[in-house]
């Protein structure tokens, strides 16, 4: 099974070969400014290892970062789903642009080849509307679709599998916190493997402080921003959104580089780190009312993965089991493609 996945971001193009679930190329296109080129060349690196073209695969996964309430799962890729996803272009104007000129491209250079749509957003379907309603005038969720997505779901379904495995439970009688800690963080509760709440909202902005972004703030400084400083929404969508959270604080988006800096006793560096466990830790505890049980909590990406400084502080008020489980959204999204392509009752 040939399985190409496919990531296709504003400036870059990140790719990845799966024959048999094994990694067989790697890479990623950078400052790409014609998806057609950046498929031309995977095509070239395809045949560097016997693939003379990209109609010899026998799928293409995409990452689709935002699926609305219409995608509660992956699904083939057809004109209707093409469609769909470019009028959920409002929800996401950074990303599915970009996810849907990937599949635009496949299709050109491959017409009669299979593609499956992952969409981040999918995972946190199961999220009940007591938790994914926000308390505002209900016309603007049925009329403006507002209300909590969450993101970071192929992550938190991949490591959730994962989890279930290691602790010797069904998936379905599985509670877990996962935490999915980058430059882009989310925590996600999940009850009999399901997620039932997730600390990302309408957009990737809400919730933990990230690398550049604010995470919760009170919504009445957006007004103050606008009505007292005079900051445009673009102003102001750049402040939240890149110049805020670890680097706002402390000049610093890096936590390696913040680490390095409280050794040199920057007091600056050392509030950011802790306003970034105490936000987490608040989350934590309150999943933990919403689950009862929790059987594990999960650390993952970037910072999950390799921050010890990080998960102790987190954990030094808890008392749970935790594990550390490097994501791999490539391979969920390759074993979701074959799922859906070769084997559509499983789920």
């Amino acid at each position: 099974m040939k399985i190409l996945v496919l990531n296709a971001g504003s400036s870059s193009l990140k790719y990845k070969l799966f024959i048999d679930k094994q990694i067989m190329l790697d890479g990623v296109i950078e400052e790409i400014k014609n998806y057609r080129e950046g498929i031309l060349e995977i095509e070239d690196r395809l045949r560097s290892i016997g693939i003379d073209r990209l109609s010899s695969l026998d799928v293409v996964g995409h990452r689709v970062v935002h699926g609305g309430e219409i995608f509660k799962e992956s699904l083939l890729i057809d004109d209707e789903v093409i469609e769909t996803i470019r009028s959920l272009i409002p929800l996401a104007p950074l990303h599915n642009p970009a996810n849907l000129e990937g599949i635009l491209m496949v299709a050109k250079e491959a017409p009669n080849l299979k593609q499956v749509a992952v969409f981040d957003t999918a995972f946190h379907q199961t999220i009940p509307a007591k938790a994914y309603m926000y308390a505002l005038p209900f016309e603007l969720y049925e009329n403006e679709a507002i209300r909590r997505y969450g993101f970071h779901g192929t992550s938190h379904h991949f490591v959730a599998k994962k989890a279930s495995k290691l602790l010797g439970k069904r998936l379905t009688d599985t509670n877990l916190i996962t935490l999915h800690l980058g430059n882009g963080a989310s925590v996600c509760a999940i009850k009999n493997g399901k997620s039932v709440d997730t600390s990302m909202g309408f957009t990737p902005l809400e919730g933990l402080i990230m690398g550049t972004r604010s995470g919760d703030l009170d919504p009445a400084i957006v007004l103050y921003l606008a009505r007292e400083l005079n900051h445009s929404t673009e102003k102001i969508d750049t402040l939240l959104n890149k110049k805020s959270g670890l680097l706002g604080i402390s000049g610093q988006s890096d936590m390696r580089q913040i680490h390095k800096m409280i050794e040199q006793g920057d007091k600056k560096a050392k509030l950011a780190l802790e306003m970034f466990v105490y936000r987490i830790q608040k989350y934590i505890g309150a999943y933990s009312a919403i689950l009862g049980r929790v059987d594990a909590l999960i650390f993952t990406g970037g910072i999950g993965e390799n921050d010890l400084i990080v998960r102790e502080m987190i954990l030094s008020n808890f008392d749970m089991l935790s594990f550390v489980i490097w994501t791999d959204e490539e391979l969920e999204i390759a074993l979701e493609s074959e799922r859906v392509c070769f084997n559509p009752s499983r789920y």
